[in-house]
């Protein structure tokens, strides 16, 4: 027969364990719940467990250099994600923005394609990457949804906090922006246009400035059913 002292110990053991069983249980239930600080730029929350619900309109942009198209690139959006980024990318949508804005920044190598700049409007390529709207800044909204190929993202300045017209999409997996970039949407047509974009001729003092001006000639917002 144990010993009293070996059924305390025995009893703080499997009381321990029922613990152990209650908190995962718990911690499953509420996984869409459960953000962290310890992995995200500044302390910014992090968003983990979420599954992107698409809205119910996606971006379609159309895309032109010197007259000839590059095709369309059509984006669905994730607000159950970053609701503040993609209300904002849709009222700049809806308000003409981005119609005349540029692709300004291409790099392969990065992985990245980005545009939303109003400064990329104008004939001085140096200051492209630098504006936005008349808008606030958008505060960062950092989920763990990974940087993979087609993916879109919000850019931002160093302050975590300061992203506003600008977007970008990833051609490749980039796991070095996981957690530290706003994930507000996903290109679901059109990548292959992205991959002739970023493969467009550069200046040659600037080699992710392209040569000849890739533009938005047009951006809408039409119903995500129109789309597989």
């Amino acid at each position: 027969m144990p010993k009293p002292k070996t059924l305390i110990i025995l009893m703080l053991l499997l009381l321990l364990a029922a613990l152990s069983f209650i908190t995962y249980r718990f911690n499953r239930g509420t996984q869409e719940k459960v953000y962290d600080e310890a992995e995200a730029p500044g302390g910014a929350s992090v968003k983990r467990g979420v599954k992107p619900e698409p809205d119910a309109e996606a971006v379609v942009l159309e895309v032109e250099s010197g007259g000839v198209s590059y095709g369309r690139v059509v984006i669905e959006l994730y607000p159950n994600v970053a609701p503040q980024m993609v209300a904002r990318f849709k009222r700049l949508v809806q308000e003409g923005f981005y119609n005349g804005t540029t692709f300004h920044r291409v790099n392969p190598r990065a992985g990245v394609v980005q545009g939303g700049d109003p400064n990329s409007k104008d004939e001085d390529p140096s200051n492209d990457g630098l504006g936005g709207s008349t808008y606030e800044d958008v505060p960062a909204e950092f989920s763990d949804i990974p940087f993979d190929r087609g993916i879109v993202g919000a850019a931002r300045a160093q302050d975590i906090n300061s992203a506003n017209s600008q977007f970008y999409i990833t051609l490749r997996r980039v796991p070095q922006w996981d957690t530290q970039y706003t994930v507000f949407g996903k290109v679901i047509d059109g990548m292959s246009n992205a991959d002739a974009i970023a493969g467009a001729p550069k200046r040659p003092e600037n080699p992710e400035s392209p040569a000849e001006k890739i533009v938005i000639k047009r951006a809408t917002l039409e119903p995500r059913a129109s789309f597989k």
